[in-house]
């Protein structure tokens, strides 16, 4: 199915692109806030926005403030799982990869959740991505190793009926828009 994403991602970035014009995410902010306060983790993942994603810095700024620790992902290379280095608000950030802010500097942490963008999504916790593969290896990586727990954060619009896949692609726990959270099933 692999063969069909690219067309998909297409159609997915138009649809993204116009409820970020129209739609207030704070919904699914509060939501995904009061969510993973709920599972009281020490490590949690975010990213830096780019270009029409929705933002999670308030669900950041609100869990750094309710002394969670947050954690941005960075890309070390084609091909390889994603590395996580902490965040603050006061972290000092560079320019990564993809034109994703970063944290400059600092050690290598691993999070016990993980926000995550996307492009699309469906019923069965299946996320479309930029065609990296970074999000699908670091999540298989991180389940090897014990419980790690991924969730969406886009705009209802953002889901499909059946996102292609293949053997490599890594359910998410939930996907949370402005409307709902959506948790997988077949």
């Amino acid at each position: 199915m692999t063969d069909l994403k690219p067309a998909f991602r297409k159609t997915a970035y138009a649809a993204r692109k116009q409820a970020f014009e129209t739609v207030d995410p704070a919904p699914a902010i509060a939501a995904l806030g009061a969510e993973i306060l709920a599972l009281g983790p020490r490590w949690v993942s975010a990213y830096a926005a780019i270009r029409t994603e929705v933002d999670p810095l308030p669900v950041m700024q609100r869990l750094h403030a309710a002394g969670a620790q947050i954690c941005l992902p960075v890309v070390v290379g084609s091909g390889q799982p994603l590395i996580f280095r902490p965040w603050t608000p006061d972290v000092q950030m560079v320019e990564g990869a993809f034109g994703a802010r970063i944290p400059a500097e600092g050690p290598e942490v691993t999070p016990e959740v993980l926000i995550t963008p996307l492009l699309a999504f469906d019923t069965r916790g299946y996320r479309l991505g930029y065609g990296g593969g970074f999000y699908d290896r670091t999540l298989a990586r991180l389940r090897a190793r014990g419980p790690a727990v991924a969730l969406g954060l886009a705009f209802e619009a953002q889901c499909v009926t059946r996102v292609p896949t293949d053997e490599t692609d890594q359910p998410l726990d939930a996907v949370v828009t402005e409307v709902q959270i959506h948790r997988p099933h077949d």
